[in-house]
């Protein structure tokens, strides 16, 4: 999972820096890695600045950003999924053929290692990090390449484009931008990851940014907010008007579920569906499983209900509300400490619960408790913080998920992990409460899940999504998956993960003394 934006001004002579680093600030969940903006000025000159880092450290709050010149331009922001964290895997790409093309990507190839060979065996084109990123961009310019014309058009990008689609294969959102030319953005024929397109008005016409979530268009003053669709892609030159075009048949419309549950902001609608009202419906559907599995003498125990920050606070509420019980924010977060599951092993990221959470230990002292979770995973965060429940006094301790259980591997851009490493592989429900040290969990089903996402879209008057990209659930992926292609992901991120132990001592190195031995 990544975060994307482009951005065309219709002053020619303004600079579009700024914004895109505003924009990426709003979107900085959805990347922690690296961060980066490339932006086109007058005569096609492209200007970029990115590396690994958080937005305020890579821009340094703005101050690189400073006179950077360019209307249009790109911003990423990297969470790795497919091969390392290196500075070089920093986003956007640029190639300068054909034309000069920037190039920011979420999401994911399952073909990566059959479009790699083609690169090199039939398009002579070199490919120099392991991202995926790179892999798309070099097939889109070869197919750009084919054109043979000095200057393109628009017709030249979109038959371009439907040729790339059908050798790549997987789940993405892209935008790029071309030198002189303008921007663009496009979205797997699925509509798994989302893209939104919006516009601004200006004393000089439109300004048009395209963004992963649409909270970045709304905070910027972006109205008139639509969808990509599946299979969709968008044209916007240099003072014109967005041209929209189907550049590939549309074989589905699931949003990834995950999207749903924990990575977009409350306050971003997708596809239809707001993030905010979609996770209340499933705190009172989840609610309706609690009443279900512990019934109603075991909940009607219950003291309170604890949200374990931040997702799961809004589907939290809605469940205490429909359970009747009150509704503590007893966990306190550290809003300085990154996402633990992005850590690199499981010492650091059992070390990262204890300093991203402590427990208010009035409110867990002689009280049976029921913790809200978005997701489970690893159960590293669950086990740390039921852990934390008991250290501070609670005498049973029962956990509801607002997912259901998380057992296969995410092949569309979110590395969550390996299946083996899952909590809930190869264990029941009472099996994965004995690992975390809970007295029981209860999961979302899946249909509830499904359908609290669908009823959202139908309140606002919408027929679709109604079906979403849940194989990290039961297996099920929305794509076709080679026999192969699981293999070829555990060997990727094995040596991702070895690339990022080996810069973590790097980085620690300088600050090793000499009796810490070698």
């Amino acid at each position: 999972m990544c975060g994307i934006v482009a951005l065309i001004l219709a002053n020619l002579s303004s600079a579009v820096a700024v914004d895109l680093q505003e924009a990426l600030y709003l979107l900085q969940h959805r990347g922690q890695d690296a961060a980066g903006i490339a932006t086109c000025a007058s005569g096609g000159r492209i200007h970029m600045h990115k590396k690994n880092g958080m937005v305020a450290e890579v821009f340094q709050d703005g101050a690189t950003l400073e006179g950077i010149p360019g209307s249009m331009g790109l911003g990423h922001l990297r969470y790795p999924t497919a091969g390392t964290s290196a500075n070089a895997e920093a986003q956007p790409f640029y190639v300068n053929s054909p034309y000069g093309i920037c190039f920011a990507h979420n999401g994911n190839l399952i073909n990566a290692t059959e479009l790699r060979r083609y690169l090199d065996v039939e398009a002579h084109r070199h490919i120099n990090t392991d991202s995926d990123s790179e892999l798309m961009l070099n097939v889109f310019a070869d197919e750009l390449s084919e054109t043979g014309k000095a200057r393109v058009n628009n017709q030249h990008l979109f038959d371009s484009l439907s040729r790339m689609y059908e050798l790549c294969q997987g789940g993405w959102a892209c935008t790029a931008m071309l030198a002189g030319f303008g921007v663009l953005g496009f979205r797997d024929a699925y509509g798994i990851r989302p893209l939104v397109l919006g516009s601004r008005h200006s004393p000089d016409g439109f300004d048009y940014m395209l963004a992963s979530e649409s909270v970045a268009l709304d905070q910027l003053g972006f109205t008139d907010i639509r969808d990509i669709h599946p299979g969709e892609a968008v044209i916007i030159e240099k003072g014109k008007q967005p041209v929209f075009h189907q550049v590939a048949p549309r074989k589905n419309y699931a949003p990834d579920m995950f999207e749903y549950v924990y990575f977009a902001r409350p306050d971003s609608v997708i596809d239809g569906i707001g993030v905010y009202r979609c996770r209340q419906q499933m705190g009172r559907r989840l609610a309706a499983r609690v009443l279900e599995v512990l019934g109603p003498e075991v909940v009607n125990d219950i003291d309170v209900v604890i949200p374990i920050p931040e997702t799961s606070s809004t589907a939290a509420t809605s469940l205490a509300h429909y359970l009747n019980k009150p509704y503590c924010r007893a966990f306190i977060r550290n809003t300085y400490i990154f996402r633990t599951f992005i850590m690199p092993s499981q010492k650091t990221r059992q070390k990262g619960v204890r300093r991203k959470m402590s427990a208010i230990k009035s409110e867990f002292k002689n009280r049976n408790i029921l913790l809200v979770d978005d997701s489970i995973v690893r159960g590293t965060t669950s086990r740390g913080i039921i852990s934390m429940a008991r250290e501070a006094g609670a005498k049973k301790v029962y956990v509801a998920c607002c997912s259901p259980e998380i057992s296969h591997a995410h092949i569309y851009g979110i590395d969550l992990a390996s299946p083996h490493e899952m909590v809930a592989y190869g264990r029941d429900g009472d099996a994965i409460a004995k690992t975390l040290g809970a007295d029981c969990v209860v999961f979302q089903t899946l249909d509830d899940l499904k359908e609290a996402c669908v009823e959202i879209a139908k309140e606002g008057g919408r027929k679709e999504p109604h079906t979403f990209e849940v194989g990290v659930f039961n297996g099920q992926y929305i794509t076709p998956v080679s026999d192969g292609y699981f293999d070829h992901l555990e060997k990727v991120r094995g040596k991702g993960r070895a690339i990022k132990v080996l810069d973590c001592a790097n980085e620690v190195a300088p600050y090793r003394h000499a009796d810490e031995g070698g």
